[in-house]
């Protein structure tokens, strides 16, 4: 090797993220529940994933799909269970309400975690995971009420100021209270 050459040597295990592992304990264990709570039962697919940094777990309810963060595994089988089954009551109420878009907490999930044994389920988890903190660059302000509005993305699609929209438009959107792009001085 000559010296303006560059040799680069990757280690797999620290540099590859595994692929999602399904869990067919879990997704028999996700069967039991929804058989016992006689609302019919529908497939279920559980998956770890390494990739998954802030969040314990994830429902995708279109696909089935509860992805549980690796990293809940050290806080014991009692943190995994209430995961699963805060991401099962995600996909219940989802399939309960015929597939109609509801509040992801909102009063349906709600009924549904109690259904499942874990009443009064927070929607966040209090777990030591680190989060990301994105510096936001870019500012808008509505010409009415000069709400503003910062990001960390440029807005793609027209938005409006949900407030002024409420009180002058009966809650339809309306141009005049577009949010307006401002320069951070």
């Amino acid at each position: 090797m000559t010296p303006a050459q560059l040799e680069f040597v990757f280690d797999a295990k620290t540099t590859a993220t595994p692929p999602p592992r399904r869990d067919a304990e879990f997704e028999a264990f996700c069967a039991k529940k929804l058989a016992a709570l006689e609302c019919g039962v529908f497939p279920v697919k559980v998956v770890w994933s390494g990739r998954m940094k802030t969040t314990a777990g994830s429902a995708s309810w279109r696909a089935g799909v509860i992805t549980l963060n690796v990293a809940i595994r050290v806080r014991g089988p009692a943190e995994v269970e209430t995961t699963l089954l805060h991401e099962l009551a995600h996909l219940l109420a989802h399939r309960r309400a015929g597939g109609k878009r509801i509040p992801p907490h909102g009063s349906a999930w709600r009924d549904a975690c109690k259904d499942l044994g874990i009443a009064g389920e927070k929607r966040c988890h209090n777990l030591p995971f680190e989060r990301r903190r994105l510096e936001r660059k870019f500012f808008y302000t509505c010409p009415n009420c000069a709400t503003t509005l910062a990001r960390v993305r440029p807005l793609r699609r027209k938005y409006a100021c949900s407030a002024c929209c409420k009180n002058f438009n009966r809650g339809r959107y309306d141009e005049r209270f577009r949010f307006q792009p401002v320069k951070k001085t």
